[in-house]
């Protein structure tokens, strides 16, 4: 009986150190790769151990994705302190947390549900929301926020590190002065396309109505940029709640879908990585991240414009915590935490000093190209009028 009882819990050290070699090494192939575009087939592949092995330690990707962000925020968690020991922080010693949405409006809708502002959050520290999807763009959502008194306005005085945002990236429409967010990632909605496939592909929206490539082209499977792109494409607003001009755009999406393969959003980029799609419509930064793993890759920003997006940092106005949360902010305004947010996500960062320790870093839009850029804004009552076309849209 002894001999059993000591040899139960080395048999579970082993289990339990394997376990985590696995997590520590499939959060690697995530980041190189993106969340959407990779199985659990794919992680026990690179890993090379069977599936039944990998199934063993992490029955879903879902308890593999959780687990690789508990792995994430352990390092977060010794990066704090190691700062904090060479006197480089005064972050406190704090147990970190984190949720993740796939949509803004879940994201929110949660939120006000759960009242405590557990939304992409640092447990019992932050309580801090970033207004994005899976790190997608939502500047429209920072103005729900407030003019739902979501939100707590920013103490900038705590913010020492604010100077080294882009002035690209201060005073923002949808926030002027800052004074509930602040810009930790930027990127653009424009469109991805094979360059050993496409030599000259057109800068227009237009492609999307190239029977030419029916069957290899996809769009997003989101409303407003699908909606918004026709708008763009006819010389409109993509923010914009006439229905005539809704109409034509429902037009344009309706002759544009029998070319489509699907309507599909950041899991595309596995089929443009294998060359079973050739154009989609994509943000810039997961444009990016398929290119680690296909060079032949390229990124189109339609010359009829389309939408520019900030991912913000904001404070609840129910945390609990907020001097801590204004720290954390101030830590992600860093040079080099800026540097490395962007070098895993593939996107812009609105951080101007951490420009020089990117390994791509990402231009920042030219004037020329700022005149097509526009920004999503909250449609308000005309969001049902954007529902309902979608819907014709898709069911058509």
């Amino acid at each position: 009986m002894s001999r059993w009882a000591n040899a139960l819990p080395n048999r579970e050290e082993q289990l339990e150190t394997k376990r985590k070699a696995i997590i520590r090494e499939a959060a690697r192939v995530f980041s190189r790769r993106g969340v959407h575009g990779t199985s659990l087939d794919d992680v026990a592949e690179r890993l090379g151990v069977t599936k039944a092995a990998l199934y063993r330690y992490v029955p879903s990707k879902q308890d593999l994705l959780y687990a690789c962000h508990e792995e994430a925020m352990e390092i977060a968690r010794e990066s704090m302190d190691k700062g904090e020991a060479e006197g480089r922080t005064g972050l406190e010693k704090i147990r970190i947390g984190m949720a993740s949405y796939q949509h803004s409006a879940d994201r929110v809708g949660n939120f006000v549900a759960s009242g405590s502002g557990q939304v992409a959050m640092y447990e019992s520290l932050v309580r801090m929301v970033s207004p994005t999807g899976e790190w997608l763009g939502a500047s429209h959502i920072v103005p729900v926020m407030v003019a739902g008194g979501l939100a707590a306005p920013l103490a900038k005085s705590y913010l020492t590190n604010l100077g080294n945002l882009a002035p690209t990236f201060v005073n923002p429409v949808f926030d002027p002065g800052n004074t509930y967010s602040i810009a930790y990632q930027w990127g653009t909605t424009g469109y991805a396309y094979r360059t050993d496939k496409i030599q000259s592909p057109p800068d227009s929206w237009s492609v999307f109505l190239d029977a030419k490539y029916k069957g290899k082209m996809t769009q997003m499977d989101d409303m407003r940029d699908v909606i918004g792109a026709w708008l763009r494409y006819r010389g409109k607003s993509l923010n914009s709640t006439v229905e005539a001009e809704l109409q034509a755009a429902k037009a344009d999406a309706l002759a544009s879908k029998k070319n489509l393969k699907a309507y599909i959003s950041a899991p595309v980029k596995g089929q443009l990585v294998s060359g079973d799609v050739w154009i989609a419509q994509l943000w810039n930064g997961d444009t990016a991240q398929a290119k680690k793993e296909q060079p032949n890759l390229g990124y189109i920003l339609p010359k009829e414009g389309c939408t520019i997006w900030t991912d913000s940092l904001m404070i609840p106005k129910s945390a609990p915590h907020k001097r801590a949360a204004h720290e954390f902010i101030n830590y992600v305004l860093r040079p080099e935490v800026g540097a490395a947010i962007s070098n895993f996500t593939g996107y812009g960062s609105p951080n101007q000093a951490s420009m020089a320790a990117m390994e791509t870093p990402v231009p920042y839009p030219t004037a020329e190209e700022f005149q097509r850029l526009e920004y999503q804004k909250d449609l308000g009552e005309a969001g049902a009028l954007w529902d309902q076309i979608w819907t014709e849209i898709k069911s058509a």
